[in-house]
């Protein structure tokens, strides 16, 4: 078994906040995260898929094709908007790194082709903060 990684990168603004908790709650446990203006990262995404190569190319699958259905089925939806606003697949859902992560792999999965599958989806907040999920 081969693992590909494909990186790829957006910016969007979010806020942590759950409706049904009173804004202090919110505050309480989300912090500067929870702020009513939102706040906004630089994420880079990692998707990591796993196949054999094939005998024809030496490829798992071709990273172009992969970088397409990326583009497409997720940066494009995510890069410069409101993930709590803007985005149909996060709609009433808490936008935390974690269920973003998981939202990309239900999104992207579908499309690839059926020789390939997805191992993880890394998605870094920060330098410092990332999710990794395996499905």
């Amino acid at each position: 078994m081969v693992y590909l990684t494909r990186i790829e990168h957006f910016n969007a603004a979010h806020k942590l906040y759950n409706p049904n908790w009173s804004k202090e709650k919110n505050e309480e446990v989300f912090g500067l995260c929870a702020n009513e203006n939102w706040h906004g990262h630089n994420f880079e995404l990692y998707i990591t898929i796993k196949g054999m190569p094939d005998p024809d190319t030496g490829f798992v699958m071709d990273v172009k094709k992969l970088s397409k259905i990326i583009v497409e089925k997720i940066t494009d939806k995510l890069d410069h908007k409101n993930l709590n606003l803007d985005v149909d697949f996060l709609q009433g859902k808490i936008c935390s790194t974690e269920t973003l992560a998981m939202a990309i792999w239900q999104q992207l999965a579908p499309h690839l082709p059926n020789n390939v599958h997805l191992h993880s989806v890394k998605l870094y907040e920060t330098p410092r903060i990332f999710v990794e999920y395996f499905g």
